[in-house]
């Protein structure tokens, strides 16, 4: 049997036992040994406000649609980012050398279960590099998530960027643009994630709460404000504030998962009259302008190289290690107390 986290019901999380799945040809059995809960996508899952629950997406148009939604309770392996070892290769790839070994730790998009049967080209590639600490390969999504958005800003050589949220995707964003050359101005309402954001690279930070920090960007840069600014906490007032910090003609990168009616977004104001570029960036693809070049592979590949040569620490951000068996209060914690948290990873035994 499978220990395998599942949602219920909203807010109600239990860990379930599956049995483990029959290895066929193509296969490989992997066991978990860490797996990383998102703070952003998984917690829309778990408060019950992700659109897939009630709405359906259809492919061919693009467009969600009345109808049955692509996502039900109970939800049972949702997962974002995984980590473990290989301890069984089906015969028939026996001798294949893209194919991880027995033994070899790799990570992948699998759920948070103990153990998964993979197709192994979902596996080729995806062998945690040498010498980086295995519970930071679980942020090969994530990290690849913030540097999507990094990519989407267009970030040059010494530009003023603001990064609104200082979460893990926020704090990753902002470590990504000081090495693209950018002036992070790091904004948030936890004081203890501004004081991480300077460990990671941020010029100067402000503190969300008192609601002045779009006036703030303008007066550091000279009345000019912001040449890139990137909202990434999902929260509608922020992407609001963010888009008051932007100068006249410049972008804003919406890289949150925005949940429900913009209540506090107001597009009469700055977005408007400063003729604001808002771009948007979701993990399902890559900027228009570098297609060509990149793939969510390549975003991999990329986060995790700079993570092994140390240019960037994503285990850092690791604020707590549970078993899966207390799974439960590990997403209550992120839902009714994030600013006790901010990279919750999950252990199996």
């Amino acid at each position: 049997m499978s220990q395998t986290v599942q949602i219920t019901a909203p807010r109600h999380v239990e860990v379930i036992d599956q049995p483990s799945p029959e290895l066929r040809a193509g296969q490989v059995r992997v066991c978990t040994t860490f797996s990383g809960i998102s703070a952003g996508t998984e917690l829309t899952a778990y408060r019950g406000s992700n659109p897939y629950l009630n709405k359906a997406w259809d492919p061919d148009l693009r467009m969600f649609t009345d109808g049955i939604g692509g996502l039900s309770y109970p939800v049972a392996g949702l997962g974002y980012s995984e980590v473990g070892h290989v301890v069984e290769v089906a015969p028939d790839l026996a001798g294949d050398p893209t194919v991880p070994p027995v033994g070899a730790n790799v990570w992948g998009i699998w759920g948070h279960r103990a153990e998964a049967v993979l197709p192994a080209e979902k596996l080729r590639g995806c062998t945690v590099p040498v010498g980086l600490d295995p519970i930071a390969a679980t942020f090969a999504r994530v990290g690849a998530v913030a540097l999507n958005a990094v990519l989407a800003a267009d970030v040059h050589l010494g530009e003023t960027v603001a990064v609104f949220g200082q979460g893990v995707l926020g704090l990753l964003a902002t470590r990504l643009v000081r090495l693209s050359g950018g002036t992070v101005v790091a904004v948030d309402a936890v004081p203890g994630r501004l004081q991480k954001a300077l460990e990671y690279g941020a010029d100067t930070v402000l503190d969300a709460r008192d609601g002045t920090s779009g006036q703030q960007i303008r007066k550091l840069t000279d009345g000019r404000g912001a040449d890139v600014a990137i909202e990434i906490s999902g929260s509608y007032p922020a992407l609001h504030e963010a888009i008051r910090s932007a100068a006249v003609g410049a972008r804003v990168v919406a890289a949150g998962f925005y949940q429900g009616d913009g209540a506090g977004l107001s597009l009469g104001d700055e977005f408007h009259h400063n003729r604001v570029n808002l771009i948007c960036s979701q993990i399902g693809g890559v900027p228009a302008a570098v297609a060509g070049r990149w793939d969510q592979f390549r975003l991999n590949q990329t986060f995790l190289r700079l993570a092994a040569d140390h240019q960037i620490d994503p285990a850092g951000l690791v604020s707590h290690v549970v078993p899966v068996s207390d799974a439960a209060d590990a997403y209550r914690m992120l839902d009714q107390s994030p600013h006790e948290a901010l990279q919750v990873v999950l252990t199996f035994p």
